[in-house]
């Protein structure tokens, strides 16, 4: 489980060369969904699970039972041309525990489509923490000193707290099958709120405004960007950013709440506060709570501004009535 050693999985491309070769096998293959490497008429050769060296051993001895290659040391070369991406399934103390595809890579982003020939690549994406990243990233509650990496029979565990602290440490690569379990603590760690390799740069937070005098999410200017905050953020910054805080001092009364979900039982939570004591309190880290993926906001008007509309509402009606009055008392 070595992060220096490549494993072969479907999907990566590899550079065969074949001493002599008078049937014109040597060339760059795929490996298939099924894991083997179809040669022409010889029959597939099992490549995923093993390293390119391990491989090339293998295919040498294949090829020299069928009689196609010499018992010769270099009848046999293999070279990896593409690491490709792979599925993985992450579980534990994510935001979004299941099926991920870490090192995927788009048309243009393949190796060796116009360079030609080429051996050797790194997938800078074929990792834990990529596929960690792609599951949602690491909770609050993770255990990042302890995460484990099962590959068939045989498992690892890894120490990938350096990552989040930044000064760098173990970051596996991950091969096809594999399996990453990211144990959870009893503890929320205000370290892992932050980005870093384990955890999203960004949120996608859910907003609604709808005080006066906005009274609609364009006027308070919320839009698709307003929604997408720093992972770290907490409920006040969120408020600023969807302009719930400031302005007529007749308003400073406003209430917001934050609706959220306990990612460990996945009970929703619904936490009200008073936007103005939030701003103007001493502890306030104790009161604003950080912001997780998904979370979504609400700021409500004042006590003041919700007299007036009543106050408006009354006189709307009675504006409404008086006609009916008159028209009632002229057909008398």
């Amino acid at each position: 489980l070595g992060p220096a050693n490549h494993v072969l999985a479907a999907g990566d491309r590899v550079h065969i060369n074949i001493l002599g070769d008078p049937d014109g096998l040597s060339g760059t293959y795929t490996i298939d969904p099924n894991g083997t490497v179809s040669l022409g008429t010889v029959a597939p050769a099992q490549a995923v699970g093993m390293q390119p060296a391990d491989f090339e051993r293998a295919l040498r001895q294949q090829l020299i039972a069928t009689g196609l290659v010499r018992p010769l040391r270099n009848a046999v070369r293999v070279r990896l041309a593409e690491a490709a991406g792979v599925t993985v399934h992450v579980g534990g103390a994510v935001f979004q525990s299941g099926m991920v595809r870490p090192g995927e890579r788009t048309p243009e982003g393949r190796v060796g489509q116009k360079e030609g020939e080429l051996a050797g690549d790194t997938n800078p994406s074929r990792t834990v923490s990529a596929a960690i990243r792609a599951a949602g990233g690491v909770r609050p509650d993770a255990n990042v000193t302890n995460i484990f990496i099962v590959r068939g029979d045989r498992y690892a565990a890894v120490n990938m707290h350096g990552l989040v602290a930044g000064y760098g440490g173990t970051d596996p690569v991950v091969t096809s099958g594999d399996r990453i379990i990211v144990p959870a603590t009893n503890c929320f760690d205000t370290k892992l709120v932050r980005p870093s390799a384990l955890t999203q740069p960004g949120i996608k937070v859910y907003m609604s405004n709808l005080t006066r005098s906005a009274n609609n999410n364009a006027g308070a200017a919320i839009g698709e960007k307003t929604g997408s905050l720093p992972y770290g953020t907490r409920m006040l910054q969120g408020l600023v950013a969807m302009n719930c805080v400031g302005g007529s001092y007749m308003q400073s009364d406003r209430r917001a709440v934050l609706i959220s979900r306990n990612p460990r039982n996945g009970q929703s939570v619904v936490i009200e506060r008073d936007i103005e004591k939030l701003v103007r309190a001493i502890d306030r880290d104790e009161a604003d709570p950080y912001l997780m993926p998904g979370d979504a906001l609400a700021c409500y008007d004042s006590r003041w501004t919700n007299f007036r509309e009543a106050l408006s509402l009354a006189s709307d009606v009675a504006n409404s009535a008086t006609p009916a009055i008159i028209l009632g008392n002229a057909a008398n």
